[in-house]
């Protein structure tokens, strides 16, 4: 049986006191829409439109995540993720400097196999490792798509 990773309890718990909040939020929006009241009942609907929302935003999030971790696990099982041999700060971060440099190497392997899901996987890494989390979700989407994309041309 696949055990979670420990960060994985973690969401499920957030997810849980969510899914809490949210009966709890529905039920005075009920409340709220039952009274006929105008204002009442546009603060009610608000108070159902608003969570939904960042609900569908959450679970949007987790796919993500998922998809990755599930793309970057493909790697290290073919022993392909790069190596963690960058110099780290006392917390813990990568040298800026160093993931710089180390960050060309990818770019590289990315504009030489631009089809390639695995490339984009490690990119997205070295962006990570460079501190550009906006373009390290980039080139996480563009990996999942090729992905994605391999598999239902395989299968």
């Amino acid at each position: 049986m696949k055990r979670w990773p420990p960060a994985m309890w973690g969401v499920l718990f957030v997810t849980l006191l969510t899914v809490i909040y949210l009966v709890v939020v529905v039920g005075i929006a009920w409340g709220l829409i039952a009274s006929g009241d105008l204002i009442a009942i546009a603060m009610g609907a608000a108070l159902i439109i608003f969570p939904l929302f960042g609900a569908v935003l959450v679970v949007r999030d987790l796919m993500f995540a998922m998809q990755g971790n599930h793309l970057l696990q493909q790697l290290a099982e073919a022993d392909a993720l790069p190596e963690d041999n960058l110099p780290k700060r006392p917390s813990g971060r990568v040298v800026r400097e160093a993931a710089d440099a180390d960050f060309e190497r990818w770019k590289t392997e990315v504009e030489a196999a631009p089809e390639s899901w695995a490339a984009w996987a490690r990119l997205s890494l070295a962006y990570r490792a460079a501190g550009d989390t906006n373009r390290a979700r980039a080139a996480m989407r563009q990996a999942i798509g090729l992905e994605r994309a391999e598999r239902n041309q395989a299968g």
